[in-house]
């Protein structure tokens, strides 16, 4: 009896010939994944450690101060300038790529809005009080009332443009 081969019982079988790249992939680059850096890699730190490369403390400069408040009324009651809050999650993607953008606003509109951030899934109350269905979720707060509201990832220059917008008509 023979011994089996598999090019032989393939030939037998009818099989196609090998599979080869069409002409169009054989001209297109190799696809690769790159993976996301979670840390931003101008900051130089060594994944888990906190400290940066050279071995000192990195340290990061941060803008928003954390405020406790009884409730989210008395935010909104306590507030000297209108809020631009900001409904997020950690899970969400478009949520975390605002993070720096909204550092950029809140610097730029300093002396016009305070930006401050909810977690959806720790206050599953305020967000059903809003109707928070989509994430990222920005709502501006004047005298303690929602007047504008728009959703989802904008580039800086976009949603600075939507903030001044909302604060001129609302004046």
């Amino acid at each position: 009896m023979a011994a089996f081969n598999t090019a032989t019982a393939a030939a037998a079988l009818g099989s196609p010939a090998p599979c080869r790249p069409s002409a169009l992939a054989a001209r297109l680059p190799a696809a690769r994944w790159v993976p996301l850096r979670c840390s931003p890699p101008a900051l130089g730190l060594r994944r888990g450690t906190g400290h940066s490369r050279r071995g000192s403390a990195a340290s990061l400069r941060v803008e928003a101060k954390k405020q406790t408040f009884s409730s989210f009324d008395e935010l909104l009651e306590k507030s000297e300038k209108p809020l631009l809050v900001d409904f997020y999650a950690t899970w969400c993607g478009p949520c975390q790529y605002m993070v720096p953008i909204l550092q950029e606003v809140s610097e730029k509109l300093s002396d016009k809005i305070q930006v401050v951030k909810i977690d959806t899934e720790k206050y599953t109350s305020i967000a059903s009080r809003y109707r928070i269905e989509a994430l990222p979720t920005f709502i501006i707060f004047k005298n303690g009332k929602p007047c504008y509201r728009f959703e989802g990832a904008l580039p800086a220059n976009q949603m600075i443009e939507q903030i001044e917008g909302a604060l001129a008509v609302t004046e």
